[in-house]
């Protein structure tokens, strides 16, 4: 009998991200060391390069790479804080499903507009946009496929149509994330900026994309409905009839008083923490507002003390803030919910258990820093960088980083993993040509989410058609005129925001 030939299979982040420090550490051996003068906060001094002494990374040094990226060095910020925030948002999130307050609102609303379903096409991608930018939805449409598909197929759309609301939507949402935990925190942290700063223009660019995004299918939508041929899927139109029956299927109950005060608070979290990471003084010095209020509301007796007098004004948080807002909210929701105490532990460990693997893959991804760091090559990179780049524009560095990031995004599927792993570099490359950290990040949260819409090696991409009975080619058929569009509305986008300095 013959042996079957083992079918190849993709390694996963972990061993991809663990071979490029193995990789790195052996650079060490090869590339000069160096180093650069820095102020005192950190940020290195162009033009002060200076060799120095080599400091190779040996085995030991490897497996101590993720330890350290996860606790830090004398030279390399540990991971622990954006980690931490990961694991507690997933307990957040944990709670939040547990009422099923997310699942029956979606459900609500595609009841609510039953006999119009054209006018979910804009609500629903719009409303999975925001999740994709704000907390990074992504797994969490899988949900929603059942509900969403035999609603478009019964009133004349297609499987497509139906994927296309929370996949593109979220994933646009994500293409343009805001305050992503995992994308724009992590990056941030890494290259030690608040995850506010570039947030109005990540907004303007969610607004774009999103906009364009919905007008795509809604175009395809309505030539799906006039003329059924036109489907990308037309051949299997007969048996999703028969499968996806909505006779058959219910949408779900009404949204319960204490599911909708549960969406409020999920709502309200997230505007606080918004509010909380936009630099105000730092747009308007007279923006004091927050500062002043906080000042006030601490010095009033007795309530100033039971409030807490180390509260920070809203503007100035970061990552031990943010992360304790999630957890406050988690036990308000709790008691607002009547949630058994039990319930609340086992939901939240649970939300927290479903993201350790991303809280993991920061601190192995940092680990690649840790050995360039320690083997003192990151000065030596720079210095290549900022002598190569001494003569390109702001507008070409930074579509150059947007195309660079493109195939690393195929390489680390992971966004926490890809920013920890080459953000360190690539943000400080972008003071040399003047191009602001924030924009940096904005240029890999593009090509990430680019990506993130059609590669065979994402999870949601391929969930999503497996429920809807999609064949990856068929979908790559229907998207490349979106993929194309995006890119180059993208990219000039980012050459316009370097222009602005």
């Amino acid at each position: 009998m013959e042996k079957k030939a083992k079918k190849w299979q993709m390694p996963s982040a972990y061993t991809i991200l663990f071979f490029l420090i193995i990789v790195v550490a052996i650079l060490t051996w090869i590339i000069p060391a160096g180093e650069y003068a820095t102020t005192k906060a950190g940020n290195i001094i162009a033009g002060t390069y200076k060799a120095r002494a080599s400091s190779p990374q040996g085995i030991w040094d490897v497996f101590m790479a993720p330890i350290n990226g996860m606790v830090g060095t004398d030279i390399t910020e540990g991971s622990i804080s954006v980690s931490l925030f990961i694991l507690v948002i997933g307990g957040f999130l944990g709670v939040v499903n547990k009422t099923k307050a997310l699942d029956d609102g979606i459900s609500a609303t595609v009841r609510k507009y039953h006999g119009k379903e054209k006018a979910l096409i804009p609500i629903l991608m719009t409303l999975f946009a925001i999740g994709g930018s704000t907390y990074g939805m992504g797994e969490e449409t899988i949900a929603f496929y059942p509900i969403l598909i035999p609603v478009m197929i019964s009133v004349g759309y297609d499987s497509i149509t139906a994927i296309s609301l929370a996949l593109i939507g979220s994933q646009v949402g994500c293409l343009a994330s805001t305050v992503n935990p995992f994308a724009t925190g992590v990056a941030s942290q890494t290259i030690n900026i608040s995850p506010g700063d570039g947030l109005i223009p990540r907004f303007i660019l969610l607004i774009i994309v999103t906009g364009i995004s919905i007008a795509y299918v809604m175009h395809y939508a309505d030539k799906v409905k006039k003329d059924p041929s036109q489907s990308v899927v037309f051949e299997r139109r007969q048996k999703d009839l028969e499968e996806f029956n909505m006779e058959e299927r219910s949408v779900g109950d009404k949204l319960t008083k204490k599911q909708k005060s549960v969406l409020w608070l999920f709502a309200l979290t997230f505007v606080v923490m918004i509010t909380s990471l936009i630099p105000w003084t730092s747009l308007n010095p007279n923006w004091t507002f927050f500062e002043s209020f906080t000042k006030w509301l601490t010095k009033i007796p007795f309530l100033g003390a039971l409030i807490g007098k180390d509260i920070a004004p809203l503007g100035t948080w970061y990552f031990t803030e943010i992360t304790t807002l999630f957890f406050m909210m988690s036990v308000i929701i709790m008691f607002v919910f009547h949630m058994k105490e039990s319930d609340y532990i086992s939901a939240f460990m649970n939300g927290m258990t479903e993201f350790i693997s991303v809280a993991i893959i920061v601190a192995v991804a940092r680990g690649i820093q840790v050995i360039m760091n320690n083997g003192y090559i990151t000065a030596t990179v720079l210095h290549a960088g900022e002598t190569g780049l001494q003569n390109l524009s702001a507008g070409v560095f930074i579509v150059l980083t947007y195309i660079f990031y493109i195939p690393m995004s195929f390489l680390i599927p992971s966004t926490s993993g890809l920013a920890a792993a080459t953000m360190g570099i690539m943000g400080p490359l972008g003071k040399f040509s003047g191009v602001d950290g924030s924009l940096v990040i904005t240029a890999y949260q593009s090509a990430s989410g680019l990506v993130n819409l059609i590669t065979p090696t994402s999870g949601i991409v391929m969930g999503a058609l497996a429920i809807g009975h999609v064949d990856i080619v068929k979908w790559w058929k229907y998207m490349w005129k979106l993929i194309a569009i995006l890119f180059v509305v993208i990219a000039v986008f980012l050459v316009i925001c370097s222009m602005f300095k």
